[in-house]
Protein backbone atom coordinates (compact mmCIF):
# COMPACT_ATOMS: atom_id res chain seq x y z
CA UNK A 1 0.00 0.00 0.00
CA UNK A 2 1.62 3.64 -1.57
CA UNK A 3 1.01 6.25 1.55
CA UNK A 4 -0.08 9.22 0.50
CA UNK A 5 1.26 12.49 1.64
CA UNK A 6 -2.35 14.70 1.41
CA UNK A 7 -3.40 12.17 4.38
CA UNK A 8 -1.82 14.42 7.28
CA UNK A 9 -2.97 17.32 6.02
CA UNK A 10 -5.92 15.86 6.54
CA UNK A 11 -6.18 14.49 9.84
CA UNK A 12 -4.77 17.84 10.72
CA UNK A 13 -8.70 19.74 10.09
CA UNK A 14 -10.14 15.97 11.56
CA UNK A 15 -11.25 16.44 15.12
CA UNK A 16 -12.91 19.31 14.06
CA UNK A 17 -16.87 19.24 12.99
CA UNK A 18 -16.35 20.60 9.22
CA UNK A 19 -17.00 18.61 6.28
CA UNK A 20 -14.51 16.78 4.42
CA UNK A 21 -14.55 16.80 0.81
CA UNK A 22 -11.85 15.06 -1.57
CA UNK A 23 -11.95 15.63 -4.96
CA UNK A 24 -9.66 14.68 -7.65
CA UNK A 25 -9.73 12.06 -11.28
CA UNK A 26 -11.56 9.30 -11.49
CA UNK A 27 -8.58 6.32 -10.10
CA UNK A 28 -6.37 8.38 -8.30
CA UNK A 29 -7.12 6.63 -5.07
CA UNK A 30 -9.50 8.94 -3.26
CA UNK A 31 -11.87 5.43 -2.03
CA UNK A 32 -8.38 4.17 -1.24
CA UNK A 33 -7.58 6.69 0.87
CA UNK A 34 -10.58 6.98 2.78
CA UNK A 35 -10.84 3.16 3.45
CA UNK A 36 -7.19 2.57 4.73
CA UNK A 37 -7.33 5.69 7.15
CA UNK A 38 -10.57 6.84 8.20
CA UNK A 39 -12.87 3.23 7.46
CA UNK A 40 -13.46 1.36 10.92
CA UNK A 41 -16.41 -0.27 12.44
CA UNK A 42 -17.94 2.92 13.15
CA UNK A 43 -17.89 4.03 9.51
CA UNK A 44 -21.12 4.02 7.27
CA UNK A 45 -19.71 3.84 3.61
CA UNK A 46 -22.14 5.18 0.81
CA UNK A 47 -21.34 4.90 -2.47
CA UNK A 48 -22.99 7.61 -5.09
CA UNK A 49 -22.28 5.01 -8.05
CA UNK A 50 -25.08 3.10 -6.85
CA UNK A 51 -28.38 3.76 -7.85
CA UNK A 52 -30.38 2.93 -4.14
CA UNK A 53 -28.00 5.03 -2.76
CA UNK A 54 -28.46 8.12 -5.10
CA UNK A 55 -32.58 7.49 -4.50
CA UNK A 56 -31.74 7.15 -0.68
CA UNK A 57 -29.96 10.47 -0.59
CA UNK A 58 -31.77 13.17 -2.75
CA UNK A 59 -34.34 14.93 -1.22
CA UNK A 60 -33.93 13.67 2.27
CA UNK A 61 -35.08 14.45 5.45
CA UNK A 62 -33.23 14.76 8.75
CA UNK A 63 -35.62 12.51 10.23
CA UNK A 64 -34.83 9.89 7.77
CA UNK A 65 -30.89 10.09 7.61
CA UNK A 66 -31.06 9.51 11.69
CA UNK A 67 -32.97 6.58 10.85
CA UNK A 68 -29.96 6.04 8.28
CA UNK A 69 -27.13 6.85 10.32
CA UNK A 70 -28.06 4.80 13.61
CA UNK A 71 -25.41 4.27 15.75
CA UNK A 72 -22.35 5.18 13.33
CA UNK A 73 -20.32 8.21 13.98
CA UNK A 74 -18.67 8.06 10.98
CA UNK A 75 -19.86 8.71 6.90
CA UNK A 76 -18.23 8.00 3.86
CA UNK A 77 -20.17 9.21 0.57
CA UNK A 78 -17.84 8.33 -2.31
CA UNK A 79 -18.61 9.87 -5.80
CA UNK A 80 -21.02 12.06 -4.07
CA UNK A 81 -21.32 13.95 -7.00
CA UNK A 82 -23.86 11.57 -8.65
CA UNK A 83 -26.47 12.40 -5.99
CA UNK A 84 -28.80 15.31 -6.69
CA UNK A 85 -28.98 17.78 -4.13
CA UNK A 86 -25.87 16.60 -1.87
CA UNK A 87 -25.27 19.83 -0.96
CA UNK A 88 -28.35 20.21 1.47
CA UNK A 89 -27.81 16.27 2.03
CA UNK A 90 -24.52 17.33 3.23
CA UNK A 91 -25.52 20.89 5.37
CA UNK A 92 -28.25 18.80 7.25
CA UNK A 93 -25.96 16.04 8.16
CA UNK A 94 -23.42 19.08 9.28
CA UNK A 95 -26.35 21.36 11.15
CA UNK A 96 -28.19 18.29 12.83
CA UNK A 97 -25.68 15.65 13.80
CA UNK A 98 -22.45 16.88 15.52
CA UNK A 99 -21.31 13.78 16.90
CA UNK A 100 -21.04 12.55 13.25
CA UNK A 101 -17.86 13.02 11.21
CA UNK A 102 -18.80 13.27 7.33
CA UNK A 103 -16.33 12.72 4.53
CA UNK A 104 -17.41 13.20 0.75
CA UNK A 105 -15.33 12.08 -2.20
CA UNK A 106 -15.88 13.32 -5.99
CA UNK A 107 -14.51 13.50 -9.44
CA UNK A 108 -16.01 15.94 -10.87
CA UNK A 109 -15.01 19.45 -9.46
CA UNK A 110 -17.72 21.60 -11.58
CA UNK A 111 -20.44 19.13 -10.61
CA UNK A 112 -19.58 18.80 -6.99
CA UNK A 113 -18.71 22.81 -6.36
CA UNK A 114 -21.83 23.76 -7.99
CA UNK A 115 -23.88 21.71 -5.55
CA UNK A 116 -21.78 21.90 -2.31
CA UNK A 117 -20.24 25.66 -2.48
CA UNK A 118 -23.63 27.77 -0.87
CA UNK A 119 -24.54 24.93 1.19
CA UNK A 120 -21.26 24.18 2.81
CA UNK A 121 -19.97 27.37 3.01
CA UNK A 122 -18.08 27.69 6.37
CA UNK A 123 -18.62 23.95 7.04
CA UNK A 124 -16.35 22.26 5.07
CA UNK A 125 -12.35 21.69 4.10
CA UNK A 126 -11.43 21.03 0.76
CA UNK A 127 -8.62 18.87 -0.80
CA UNK A 128 -7.26 17.62 -4.07
CA UNK A 129 -5.67 14.58 -4.86
CA UNK A 130 -3.95 14.13 -7.53
CA UNK A 131 -2.56 10.74 -8.85
CA UNK A 132 0.64 9.21 -6.69
CA UNK A 133 3.71 11.85 -6.98
CA UNK A 134 6.90 10.87 -7.69
CA UNK A 135 7.82 12.08 -3.84
CA UNK A 136 5.77 9.41 -2.59
CA UNK A 137 6.87 6.59 -4.63
CA UNK A 138 10.80 7.76 -3.45
CA UNK A 139 8.86 7.57 0.43
CA UNK A 140 7.88 4.05 -0.71
CA UNK A 141 10.91 2.41 -1.98
CA UNK A 142 13.74 3.88 -2.61
CA UNK A 143 15.22 7.18 -4.60
CA UNK A 144 17.48 4.65 -6.53
CA UNK A 145 14.52 2.61 -7.60
CA UNK A 146 12.22 5.50 -8.49
CA UNK A 147 15.31 7.36 -10.29
CA UNK A 148 15.76 4.61 -12.48
CA UNK A 149 12.18 4.22 -13.26
CA UNK A 150 11.96 8.27 -14.62
CA UNK A 151 12.18 7.23 -18.20
CA UNK A 152 8.78 4.56 -17.56
CA UNK A 153 6.67 6.69 -15.24
CA UNK A 154 7.44 9.85 -17.94
CA UNK A 155 5.52 7.72 -20.74
CA UNK A 156 3.22 5.71 -18.57
CA UNK A 157 2.44 8.23 -15.63
CA UNK A 158 1.50 7.74 -12.18
CA UNK A 159 -2.21 6.41 -11.98
CA UNK A 160 -2.23 3.62 -8.99
CA UNK A 161 -3.54 0.96 -11.08
CA UNK A 162 -0.90 1.72 -13.56
CA UNK A 163 1.82 1.57 -10.75
CA UNK A 164 0.58 -1.59 -9.20
CA UNK A 165 0.31 -3.16 -12.92
CA UNK A 166 3.70 -3.31 -14.62
CA UNK A 167 3.40 -4.76 -17.90
CA UNK A 168 -0.76 -3.81 -18.58
CA UNK A 169 0.27 0.00 -18.64
CA UNK A 170 -0.89 0.47 -21.91
CA UNK A 171 -4.55 -1.65 -21.55
CA UNK A 172 -5.17 0.15 -18.45
CA UNK A 173 -4.73 3.70 -20.13
CA UNK A 174 -6.36 3.44 -23.21
CA UNK A 175 -9.63 2.14 -20.70
CA UNK A 176 -8.81 4.92 -18.83
CA UNK A 177 -8.38 7.88 -21.14
CA UNK A 178 -10.78 6.08 -24.02
CA UNK A 179 -14.11 6.52 -21.56
CA UNK A 180 -14.04 6.70 -18.03
CA UNK A 181 -12.04 9.80 -17.57
CA UNK A 182 -15.11 11.25 -19.73
CA UNK A 183 -17.97 9.61 -17.58
CA UNK A 184 -18.41 13.06 -15.63
CA UNK A 185 -19.12 15.37 -18.50
CA UNK A 186 -20.80 13.21 -20.15
CA UNK A 187 -23.58 11.99 -17.65
CA UNK A 188 -23.85 15.67 -16.34
CA UNK A 189 -23.10 18.25 -19.10
CA UNK A 190 -25.20 18.48 -22.43
CA UNK A 191 -22.35 17.33 -25.03
CA UNK A 192 -23.94 17.04 -28.62
CA UNK A 193 -20.90 15.96 -30.16
CA UNK A 194 -19.01 13.34 -27.81
CA UNK A 195 -16.53 12.86 -30.75
CA UNK A 196 -15.79 16.09 -31.05
CA UNK A 197 -14.77 16.60 -27.49
CA UNK A 198 -12.36 13.58 -27.70
CA UNK A 199 -10.60 15.28 -30.84
CA UNK A 200 -10.37 18.27 -29.01
CA UNK A 201 -8.34 16.68 -25.87
CA UNK A 202 -6.33 14.77 -28.59
CA UNK A 203 -5.63 18.01 -30.20
CA UNK A 204 -4.58 19.32 -26.66
CA UNK A 205 -2.29 16.15 -26.39
CA UNK A 206 -0.72 17.63 -29.37
CA UNK A 207 0.31 20.86 -27.95
CA UNK A 208 1.22 20.53 -24.43
CA UNK A 209 4.16 23.14 -23.37
CA UNK A 210 2.40 25.61 -26.05
CA UNK A 211 0.54 28.28 -26.30
CA UNK A 212 -2.87 27.90 -27.31
CA UNK A 213 -5.50 28.92 -29.35
CA UNK A 214 -8.88 28.45 -29.04
CA UNK A 215 -9.56 29.98 -32.42
CA UNK A 216 -7.17 27.28 -33.83
CA UNK A 217 -8.15 24.61 -32.06
CA UNK A 218 -11.82 25.19 -33.13
CA UNK A 219 -10.50 25.01 -36.93
CA UNK A 220 -8.63 21.74 -36.38
CA UNK A 221 -11.91 20.11 -34.61
CA UNK A 222 -14.77 21.98 -36.19
CA UNK A 223 -15.81 23.85 -33.26
CA UNK A 224 -17.05 26.98 -32.30
CA UNK A 225 -14.70 29.66 -29.68
CA UNK A 226 -17.02 29.51 -27.38
CA UNK A 227 -17.49 25.69 -27.27
CA UNK A 228 -14.11 25.14 -27.82
CA UNK A 229 -13.71 27.24 -24.56
CA UNK A 230 -16.93 25.40 -22.90
CA UNK A 231 -15.25 22.16 -23.20
CA UNK A 232 -11.93 22.97 -21.96
CA UNK A 233 -13.58 24.52 -18.44
CA UNK A 234 -15.44 21.22 -18.55
CA UNK A 235 -12.12 19.36 -19.36
CA UNK A 236 -10.53 21.14 -16.63
CA UNK A 237 -13.13 20.61 -13.84
CA UNK A 238 -13.22 16.81 -14.65
CA UNK A 239 -9.27 16.78 -13.97
CA UNK A 240 -8.46 15.88 -17.29
CA UNK A 241 -6.24 19.08 -18.22
CA UNK A 242 -5.50 22.44 -16.40
CA UNK A 243 -4.66 25.69 -17.99
CA UNK A 244 -1.39 27.58 -17.07
CA UNK A 245 -2.22 31.54 -17.37
CA UNK A 246 0.78 33.81 -19.08
CA UNK A 247 2.26 36.48 -16.32
CA UNK A 248 1.53 40.14 -16.99
CA UNK A 249 2.13 43.14 -14.63
CA UNK A 250 4.74 45.33 -15.75
CA UNK A 251 5.77 45.41 -18.98
CA UNK A 252 3.98 46.93 -22.39
CA UNK A 253 4.54 43.68 -24.69
CA UNK A 254 3.78 41.10 -22.17
CA UNK A 255 1.21 38.53 -23.19
CA UNK A 256 -1.29 39.11 -21.21
CA UNK A 257 -3.90 36.71 -22.44
CA UNK A 258 -2.15 34.13 -23.65
CA UNK A 259 -2.71 30.11 -21.48
CA UNK A 260 -0.82 26.94 -22.22
CA UNK A 261 -2.72 23.97 -21.25
CA UNK A 262 -1.51 20.40 -19.79
CA UNK A 263 -2.58 16.90 -18.89
CA UNK A 264 -2.91 16.23 -15.14
CA UNK A 265 -1.02 12.75 -16.20
CA UNK A 266 1.42 12.45 -18.42
CA UNK A 267 0.53 8.55 -19.20
CA UNK A 268 -3.46 9.83 -20.30
CA UNK A 269 -1.45 12.22 -22.52
CA UNK A 270 0.55 9.56 -24.05
CA UNK A 271 -2.74 7.34 -24.17
CA UNK A 272 -4.47 9.78 -26.03
CA UNK A 273 -2.36 10.44 -29.13
CA UNK A 274 -1.39 6.64 -28.61
CA UNK A 275 2.40 7.45 -28.27
CA UNK A 276 4.40 4.67 -26.24
CA UNK A 277 7.82 5.31 -27.73
CA UNK A 278 10.44 5.42 -25.44
CA UNK A 279 12.19 8.63 -24.40
CA UNK A 280 14.80 8.28 -26.69
CA UNK A 281 12.93 8.02 -30.02
CA UNK A 282 10.48 10.49 -28.88
CA UNK A 283 10.29 14.31 -31.00
CA UNK A 284 7.67 15.46 -27.66
CA UNK A 285 10.13 14.91 -25.35
CA UNK A 286 11.13 18.19 -23.75
CA UNK A 287 7.20 19.22 -24.00
CA UNK A 288 6.71 15.84 -22.16
CA UNK A 289 9.22 16.85 -19.54
CA UNK A 290 7.92 19.93 -18.94
CA UNK A 291 4.46 18.20 -18.74
CA UNK A 292 6.38 15.96 -16.39
CA UNK A 293 7.75 18.45 -14.02
CA UNK A 294 5.11 21.17 -13.80
CA UNK A 295 2.66 18.26 -12.56
CA UNK A 296 5.42 17.29 -10.11
CA UNK A 297 5.44 20.26 -8.73
CA UNK A 298 1.86 21.19 -8.08
CA UNK A 299 1.43 17.52 -6.54
CA UNK A 300 3.69 18.76 -4.18
CA UNK A 301 2.36 21.93 -3.18
CA UNK A 302 -0.71 20.49 -2.87
CA UNK A 303 0.01 17.67 -0.82
CA UNK A 304 1.82 19.87 1.57
CA UNK A 305 -0.47 23.21 1.41
CA UNK A 306 2.18 25.67 -0.29
CA UNK A 307 0.23 28.31 -2.14
CA UNK A 308 1.46 29.91 -4.61
CA UNK A 309 0.14 31.75 -8.22
CA UNK A 310 1.45 30.25 -11.07
CA UNK A 311 2.27 31.34 -14.56
CA UNK A 312 4.34 31.11 -17.65
CA UNK A 313 6.25 34.47 -19.01
CA UNK A 314 6.57 35.39 -22.60
CA UNK A 315 6.60 38.94 -24.69
CA UNK A 316 6.00 39.90 -28.38
CA UNK A 317 9.53 39.48 -28.68
CA UNK A 318 9.24 35.73 -28.41
CA UNK A 319 11.32 35.38 -24.99
CA UNK A 320 9.71 32.81 -22.62
CA UNK A 321 10.15 31.47 -19.13
CA UNK A 322 8.67 27.76 -18.54
CA UNK A 323 7.27 28.06 -15.31
CA UNK A 324 6.76 31.27 -12.76
CA UNK A 325 5.95 30.93 -9.57
CA UNK A 326 4.51 33.37 -7.24
CA UNK A 327 5.52 32.40 -3.75
CA UNK A 328 5.51 34.53 -0.41
CA UNK A 329 6.17 37.74 -2.77
CA UNK A 330 9.33 36.55 -4.68
CA UNK A 331 9.32 35.38 -8.33
CA UNK A 332 10.63 31.72 -8.82
CA UNK A 333 11.60 31.50 -12.76
CA UNK A 334 12.33 28.35 -13.93
CA UNK A 335 13.94 26.77 -16.99
CA UNK A 336 12.79 23.22 -18.43
CA UNK A 337 15.90 21.56 -20.18
CA UNK A 338 15.52 17.55 -21.01
CA UNK A 339 19.03 17.98 -22.62
CA UNK A 340 21.29 18.87 -20.29
CA UNK A 341 23.85 20.08 -22.60
CA UNK A 342 21.28 22.68 -24.10
CA UNK A 343 22.00 26.50 -21.89
CA UNK A 344 19.33 28.16 -20.71
CA UNK A 345 19.12 31.88 -20.53
CA UNK A 346 16.83 33.87 -18.75
CA UNK A 347 15.62 36.80 -20.38
CA UNK A 348 16.83 40.45 -18.78
CA UNK A 349 13.71 42.03 -19.82
CA UNK A 350 11.69 39.63 -17.41
CA UNK A 351 14.79 40.13 -14.53
CA UNK A 352 14.78 43.61 -15.16
CA UNK A 353 11.13 43.90 -15.03
CA UNK A 354 11.11 41.73 -12.01
CA UNK A 355 13.80 42.29 -9.51
CA UNK A 356 12.62 40.42 -6.80
CA UNK A 357 13.49 37.16 -8.40
CA UNK A 358 15.04 33.55 -8.23
CA UNK A 359 16.11 31.99 -11.01
CA UNK A 360 16.58 27.90 -11.74
CA UNK A 361 17.23 25.50 -14.94
CA UNK A 362 15.75 22.31 -14.22
CA UNK A 363 17.39 19.42 -15.92
CA UNK A 364 17.90 15.53 -14.92
CA UNK A 365 20.80 17.04 -12.90
CA UNK A 366 18.56 18.52 -10.02
CA UNK A 367 14.69 18.01 -10.73
CA UNK A 368 13.82 16.42 -7.54
CA UNK A 369 15.18 19.87 -5.72
CA UNK A 370 12.48 21.21 -7.74
CA UNK A 371 10.18 18.70 -7.04
CA UNK A 372 10.44 17.95 -3.78
CA UNK A 373 11.21 20.83 -1.68
CA UNK A 374 9.38 23.93 -0.52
Amino acid sequence: MINRNLTARILKNFNDHKVIVLVGSRQVGKTTLLLKNFMNSETLLLNGDDYETRQLLENTSASFLKRLIGNYKRIIIDEAQRIENIGITLKILHDQFLEIKIIATGSSAFDLANKINEPLTGRKWEYKLWAISMNEMIQHHSLLEESRLLNHRIIYGWYPDVINNPGNEKEILNQLSDSYLYKDILTWEDIKKPQKLEALVQALAFQIGQQVSYHELGQIVGLNNETVARYILLLEKAFIVFRLPSLSRNLRNELKKSKKIYFYDVGIRNSVIKNWNPVGLRQDIGALWENFLIVERLKFKANNGMLSNDYFWRNQAQQEIDFVEDYKGTLCAYEFKWNVKRKAKFSKSFTNAYPNHQLMVVSKDNYLDFITNE
